[in-house]
């Protein structure tokens, strides 16, 4: 087992640790010595959706803010809500999920949960503080390591990509980083294990490119080692094929601080801890290291997307050439000039909430280069970092946006309407403050200089968490737009959102189409696949370009529909084609087997939910379609046998289906709702699909959480934790509707 190479145990200053605010009242030593904070203390604030933790210090505070029930459920403690009466029928079932969940509404009329699963984010924030030498509360640093040494992986000790994921460099490297950087040993036997498994796979150096970025600015590396990001490339002409304004929205505002750092070569100054790390990362004496040699060195685990030699022949010719011999000082002064100009955009348009946590935590640190720690917009953005940090029973983790809140808002008032309660006057008051909800989130403006930094149209839109956040997404604005259809046209709500503000939300979505006929995610694609040969992440794939996605085209195709019932004369013509064209790609993306790949949740089962719904919009049912017979028949030849369905999150990485030894709730939903969207006349296998359902639901109404349930970019998982009550709700009341809500247990 490797340890520190030639220092002895101790020898690091404790100084050179993470600083630590006092203010970890009540925390208690468990048996194996870990520290655990007094859960009762925690408490979620919610402002309008932006959701924060708070760790109360005094009697007084927690006599003035008591705990709420989403707090004690969200912390898995005891909610004190009584056992309901068992369920009988589907609608019975139902009814005991929903008055679960309604007692988890938070004030502003959403519904919170943590958004965690990757396993890459909390290190680039805890080295952004380190870095900057940020001191952050010891509650805080307790449950970072608490979450940190739960999510190890239970037999070689390391670390994935996401929580369910095989131990890789970039997860183990990091978070292992991380422990040392919050205070733990180097020869607790939990580090002793991580650092083995990092050693068999070669160390550090064969992490992949965010994991040398990071690595580098800690000092632990030297800059060499990272292939090259030079932020020459947003000087090239909108017309250039590669330019960064056609890749992906995350990749385009991760790019820019990462260029901007690079670009300045920036490292924080070597300690005895950073210098401690250099021998526990590297399985070579720091000295003897060649690091532009090993740029591209990167473990089998890691190297999910492998860089093709047209991008490893471009950063020779940048490291090797342009770097040192051609590029002009005007132009980097320039460049940079440039790159900060769009980071302090992006910081203004999003009121420094960012796009999400990657390019917030570069943009702090490219905000603490730029200007030091009195700067204002370093000081703004330690201001709106804990937006993205949650409390859960294992500790504290980092999520992958600053939350689902208006993602999950939508759905669960789909849910509702589903089982026929939109005007049942026990859900009316939970329902009205959902629509308060939405209403306060919809953009109403434009962003400053849109066309400048390459923004999307989104007034009128809602994005995926919160209006300050201030990003399109097809698919939120359309849930958004058909739960404001749902209460407000179909059953007489208040009219909080105007016509004309619906109708801002359809012109924001008759902008989404792409050529093909789908609809991509936060903008039209706007670039060639071919980009993707420029993919130097490693770990995700197609993350260079937006695609199209039968989830989002049959978000967008479904609210048009809805709302051209309401309003038909409101750009007809316009809606029309635009629903041609987007069930036509519904119709092309369907596999020969019958399946839909789904890139946003695991995997065919979340894809065939949406297109059979798409295909209902144009009329066609299981009687008249073969594609629709041949869609039911693929989830049928699936079923499990205890009616359920289940597959891993190895269908996202592979593309084809992996089951799952156990079924799934979620996913069982996700067919139902499918099957009954498609008209699927055969009730017998549907009702074993129900019964299962409703048999996992427990006595008190709510549904236990089970494997991961989102995806992006293919291969890095993502938890819905609210999915869980949303979707067998609205399952249970689509089958009732169709079967009758007869007796099943």
């Amino acid at each position: 087992m490797p340890h520190v190479n030639g220092t002895p145990k101790g020898a690091t200053k404790r100084g050179a640790y993470m600083k630590l605010q006092d203010d970890a009242v009540g925390v208690v030593k468990g048996k194996d010595g870990d520290e655990k904070t007094d859960y009762t203390r925690w408490r979620l604030k919610d402002d309008r959706g932006c959701q924060t933790w708070h760790y109360l210090q005094t009697d007084e505070e927690i006599k003035a803010w008591p705990q709420s029930t989403a707090d004690k459920y969200l912390l898995n403690l005891d909610t004190e809500q009584p056992d309901l009466t068992p369920a009988k029928t589907p609608l019975e079932a139902a009814h005991n999920g929903l008055t679960f969940f309604e007692k988890l509404q938070l004030p502003p009329g959403n519904w919170a949960c943590e958004y965690g699963g990757p396993m890459f984010l909390l290190p680039g924030l805890v080295i952004t503080w380190y870095v900057t030498d940020t001191p952050i509360p010891a509650s805080h640093a307790i449950e970072m390591k608490n979450y940190l040494f739960a999510r190890a992986h239970p037999e070689d000790g390391g670390w994935g990509l996401h929580i369910e994921g095989e131990s890789t460099v970039f997860g183990t490297a990091m978070n292992y980083t991380v422990l040392r950087l919050l205070g733990v040993d180097a020869e607790d036997p939990r580090m002793q294990k991580a650092r083995d498994t990092l050693w068999k796979m070669g160390g550090a150096l064969n992490g992949p490119h965010w994991a040398k970025f990071w690595f580098s600015v800690l000092g632990v590396m030297e800059w060499d080692v990272v292939n090259p990001c030079p932020p020459e490339l947003w000087l090239l002409p909108d017309w250039v094929p590669i330019a960064p304004w056609r890749w992906w929205i995350h990749m385009r505002q991760v790019f820019a601080p990462m260029s901007y750092v690079y670009s300045k070569k920036w490292s924080y100054p070597l300690n005895d801890l950073t210098r401690q790390l250099r021998s526990e990362l590297l399985v070579e004496p720091f000295e003897t290291i060649n690091f532009g040699a090993r740029r591209n060195t990167i473990a089998p685990t890691d190297n999910y997307h492998a860089k093709s030699w047209v991008l490893k022949l471009l950063f020779w010719f940048l490291a090797t050439i342009w770097f040192p011999y051609l590029r002009p000082t005007w132009m980097v002064k320039r460049a940079e000039e440039h790159v900060w100009w769009l980071i302090e955009a992006e910081d203004e348009n999003t009121d420094f909430a960012n796009l999400g946590p990657v390019n917030s935590t570069m943009n702090t640190l490219a905000s603490y280069v730029k200007g030091g720690p009195a700067f204002h917009a370093f000081r703004e953005h330690l201001k709106t970092l804990p937006e993205f940090l949650w409390i859960k029973d294992e500790g504290m983790l980092m999520n992958g946006t600053n939350g689902v809140q208006s993602w999950d808002t939508t759905f669960l008032i789909q849910a509702v309407d589903s089982c026929g309660w939109s005007t049942n006057e026990k859900w009316k008051p939970m329902l009205t403050k959902a629509l308060e909800f939405l209403e306060d989130q919809q953009i109403l403006e434009e962003t400053r200089d849109q066309q400048a930094c390459y923004r999307q149209q989104r007034k009128g839109a809602w994005g995926f968490s919160t209006r300050k956040q201030g990003y399109t997404v097809s698919d939120c604005t359309s849930e958004g737009l058909k739960s404001t259809l749902i209460l407000q046209k179909d059953h007489a709500y208040p009219i909080l959102i105007s016509e004309r503000r619906m109708k801002d939300a359809v012109d924001v979505l008759l902008t989404m189409q792409n050529a093909s006929g789908g609809c991509a995610s936060y903008e039209p694609t706007r670039g060639s696949e071919l980009l993707e040969h420029l993919n130097a992440a490693e770990v995700f794939g197609r993350i260079m370009i937006e695609y199209d996605y039968p989830e989002c085209t049959t978000a967008v195709v479904t609210a048009l529909e809805m709302f051209q019932k309401h309003f038909p004369t409101y750009r007809a013509q316009e809606i029309s084609a635009f629903r041609d064209r987007a069930v036509a790609y519904i119709r092309n993306a369907q596999r020969a087997d019958g399946s839909w790949y789904g890139s946003w949740g695991i995997c065919f089962t979340y894809a065939g939910m949406f297109a059979l719904e798409s295909l209902k919009c144009s009329g066609e049912q299981y009687n008249n379609s073969e594609r629709v017979r041949r869609a039911c028949q693929f989830f049928l030849d699936k079923q499990m046998e205890d009616g359920g369905w289940g597959e891993t999150y190895k269908s996202c990485e592979q593309g084809v289906w992996c089951q799952h030894p156990r079924s799934q709730v979620v996913q069982t939903a996700w067919v139902v709702i499918a099957m009954l969207e498609g008209g699927f006349p055969d009730k017998e296998p549907l009702e074993k699909a129900v019964k299962l359902i409703m048999r996992r639901q427990q006595s008190n109404g709510e549904w236990l959480q089970e494997a991961i349930e989102g995806v992006f970019n293919k291969s890095c998982m993502i938890s819905y934790p609210n999915y869980k009550f949303i979707f067998p709700i609205k399952a249970l009341g689509m089958y009732a509707e169709r079967f009758g809500d007869e007796a099943l247990l």
